[in-house]
């Protein structure tokens, strides 16, 4: 039977038969050093009781979250961002038409749920309020007139990858908006669109250091010296992890990222808890005052919210120096964590929330008659008109979004920014995984998500019935309470009397 085939299919089939064996034959080699390694090892009791199958625990743990997003989550189920908020900002940011059909699927009776409570006669002469630009540091040599009300949130070059933050600055530029560096410094690509840009000055002084890791008055000053940097924030904490500095693995120290920071390739780069400078409220508006009147830009700071006793020392002393001697603004993020790596501790567990910590700041800056004199900024998972909306009720002039605009990028929530393994490219520096992030394409998709989430907040604003988005306020917004009923929220929070 066997002469009666070509030569060729014969060979073939030999080939085939030696191959299948010396794979079946490698397989059992590799599956009895498996067993060995792993009844030989002490570390993991699973896989030395059960060798080899223990195996797959850490592969379908792994896989967990692929599985969970993708085929048994629900729309509305995900943290920290659910499919459905990922879905309207796809859509945004791609142009596509994101209105929905027969109801809402949000249970917005959940306790917290916030409801707008629209005018019963809008007016007819548009279908959505006007934003106004607004002024910040009227007391710096170079205030700022920030056009938009919805911006870029801080993320540093090194945690985002280069097509990333040159996708970011052009967008940011066609969209009117700024940009923060985050504390890495400046590179650059945050200068390569054209955007304003907002300076981070983090505790270890990445950009703005001398060689003693000190702040310099000569690196400030040729920071100032670019006309794209349009104000300086000093950031004292962030939501991903209050109290400690910031930390970029090893494996993200490129060369280039370490000259920008001033500091070694390849090690891992973490910056002290807090400025050595600033102990107490003094010594912060020394701080503030002193990169003001170096750079002549407006000057703020960033803080989670913890402990709050600080605030009201904080506005006694600006009244005791003088009104200009107040932050030109205050960028206030929620405690429930960020884009950065941080350890799970602190981004599950310390820190206020941006939904109490927000209307407190503004509560506190109004009783002491400084709420015109310091703008609000919001940031921490905003990334909808509505949570945007609800922001500005509450009490910001703006708000930052940073995981909003990783979205519009093209995140899909693989939850590995803290790795170099992104597989959107968005924050590796492994230059096969960048190759899917064209910067050109995606600077595109950042401006229309910012351009189309002001314009659905400008929607919301003239449904109840005011001209600007910066006129909502907290009789607009109700909140679901825990017996299923609303509650407008300046009866939550009244608004105190100044003085």
């Amino acid at each position: 039977m066997v002469e009666m085939l070509p030569f060729w299919l014969v060979e073939t089939l030999q080939l085939l038969a030696y191959a299948f064996i010396f794979v079946v034959g490698a397989g059992v080699l590799l599956v009895l050093a498996m067993y060995l390694a792993d009844i030989g090892q002490t570390r993991d009791a699973i896989r030395r009781n059960y060798p080899v199958v223990g195996r797959f625990r850490d592969l379908f743990t792994s896989l967990g979250e692929f599985f969970r997003q993708y085929f048994f989550a629900m729309d509305r189920e995900e943290m920290p961002f659910n499919r459905a908020e990922r879905n309207w900002i796809y859509d945004t940011a791609k142009g596509h038409d994101n209105t929905v059909a027969f109801g809402s699927t949000k249970n917005i009776m959940l306790p917290g749920s916030v409801i707008f409570a629209n005018c019963a006669f809008p007016t007819l002469d548009d279908d959505a309020a006007r934003t106004k630009p607004l002024q910040i540091g009227p007391y710096a040599a170079h205030p700022y007139i920030a056009p938009s009300i919805f911006n870029i949130s801080a993320m540093s070059y090194g945690a985002l990858s280069t097509p990333a933050v040159r996708a970011l600055s052009r967008g940011a530029k066609l969209a009117g908006c700024w940009l923060n560096t985050g504390e890495g410094g400046l590179s650059p690509h945050h200068l390569s669109g054209g955007a304003d840009i907002v300076f981070q000055i983090g505790t270890a002084k990445y950009g703005v250091r001398d060689e003693d890791g000190n702040l310099s008055d000569d690196k400030l000053r040729e920071m100032a010296a670019l006309d794209q940097i349009r104000m300086f924030e000093v950031k004292l904490s962030q939501g991903a992890k209050p109290g400690k500095g910031g930390i970029l693995p090893g494996a993200k120290v490129t060369d280039e990222i370490a000259a920008i920071r001033g500091i070694r390739a390849g090690e891992d780069s973490i910056s002290p808890n807090r400025h050595p400078e600033i102990d107490n409220v003094g010594e912060l508006l020394d701080f503030i005052d002193r990169v003001r009147r170096v750079t002549g830009k407006p000057t703020g700071f960033k803080s989670v919210i913890g402990a709050y006793g600080w605030l009201d020392t904080l506005c006694v002393e600006i009244h005791r120096r003088g009104i200009e001697s107040a932050p030109d603004f205050i960028t206030i993020d929620g405690g429930d964590g960020g884009t950065g790596a941080a350890p799970m501790p602190l981004m599950d567990n310390v820190g206020l929330t941006l939904r109490e910590s927000l209307p407190m700041v503004a509560d506190i800056l109004h009783r002491h008659g400084l709420r015109d004199r310091v703008r609000v900024i919001a940031s921490g998972k905003l990334v909808t008109p509505a949570d945007v909306a609800w922001a500005l009720c509450t009490g910001a002039d703006f708000v930052n979004s940073a995981r909003g605009f990783m979205f519009s990028l093209g995140c899909i929530q693989a939850l590995k920014c803290n790795k170099n393994t992104c597989p959107t490219g968005i924050t590796t520096h492994n230059q096969r995984l960048q190759k899917g992030l064209n910067p050109q394409d995606k600077a595109v998709k950042v401006a229309n998500y910012c351009k189309n989430l002001v314009h659905e907040v400008e929607v919301i604003a003239h449904s109840c019935g005011v001209g600007e988005p910066r006129a909502l306020r907290r009789y607009h917004v109700r909140v679901v309470q825990a017996n299923g009923k609303s509650v407008p929220m300046d009866e939550l929070y009244p608004v105190p009397a100044i003085g």
